[in-house]
């Protein structure tokens, strides 16, 4: 499924696309009346942050074996949510996606200033497993594009959503600048008025020469979820794909940094095939 609309300029009220349903499809559900929704800042109520956690809760994925509580599944609340994504000292982002009126994905976001540039930070990035592999994804980070932005930036254990990012900021994950990267990670990551990501440490062969643990782009979150999902993920992917990005460690998550461009054509996000 692909996005009508190219760009979007946030406003103070909400904004509501409706985008066309594409076609049935026997194996998932139907994707009908799909309705995009943006918010800003003030705009982004208790209500949403609720909404948005469930989502979350329901569908992020299962505490690893070396955590406190290995199965478990991983939890937000929406009080977390705010305290932890959305910064008073940064301008945020929510949009979310529904399918027949159902939350099926959301994205927040968050901007700041670095070196008179303005960095577009992903936050969180969820979208349903009813409706994964959908394009649902692609969508939902193509509606925060627009020429406000000069870099973009994620960090994401989950090959899908790094694969999205890059076919909606940079035309495919194969085009993604590794050099780029290295050169604006430390400071824009420093930048952040997000803890996590302003504490996060570096890793990767990108970043220290001397590694051997297979890594190339990534940060050291100390988040010990489970990989399995991720990594069976990141076994198609190479499939299609040449991934720049390296292996996925325990407590680790990929790092893409991306500059902003103007979009001249659709990209395939999932396969060449």
């Amino acid at each position: 499924m692909d996005a009508q609309h190219k760009t979007v300029t946030f406003s103070a009220q909400p904004h509501v696309s409706f985008i066309q349903s594409p076609s049935k499809s026997q194996s998932q559900p139907r994707m009908e009346n799909l309705v995009l929704e943006s918010f800003t800042d003030g705009d982004i109520t208790d209500a949403i942050l609720n909404e948005a956690a469930r989502l979350f809760s329901e569908n992020y994925g299962i505490w690893g074996k070396d955590s406190a509580r290995p199965g478990k599944p991983v939890k937000l609340s929406g009080r977390r949510l705010k305290e932890q994504w959305l910064p008073e000292s940064g301008k945020n982002f929510y949009v979310k996606v529904t399918v027949g009126g159902q939350l099926a994905g959301n994205v927040f976001a968050c901007r700041w200033l670095c070196d008179g540039k303005n960095i577009c930070w992903i936050t969180q990035l969820v979208v349903s497993k009813d409706y994964r592999q959908r394009g649902l994804a692609r969508t939902l980070l193509t509606f925060l594009r627009n020429q406000e932005v000069d870099i973009f930036g994620i960090i994401s254990s989950h090959p899908a959503a790094c694969l999205a990012a890059a076919s909606s900021f940079a035309g495919n994950i194969e085009k993604v600048s590794l050099d780029y990267v290295r050169k604006n990670a430390t400071a824009v990551m420093e930048s952040s008025p997000i803890a996590y990501i302003k504490n996060a440490e570096l890793s990767g062969s990108l970043f220290d020469t001397t590694a051997s643990d297979g890594m190339v782009s990534g940060v050291n979150t100390h988040f010990l979820v489970d990989h399995e999902e991720p990594l069976e993920a990141l076994r198609q992917v190479r499939e299609d794909w040449q991934w720049p990005l390296g292996e996925l460690l325990d407590g680790h998550e990929y790092l893409l940094i991306l500059p902003a461009r103007v979009h001249r054509s659709r990209s395939r996000s999932f396969s060449r095939k």
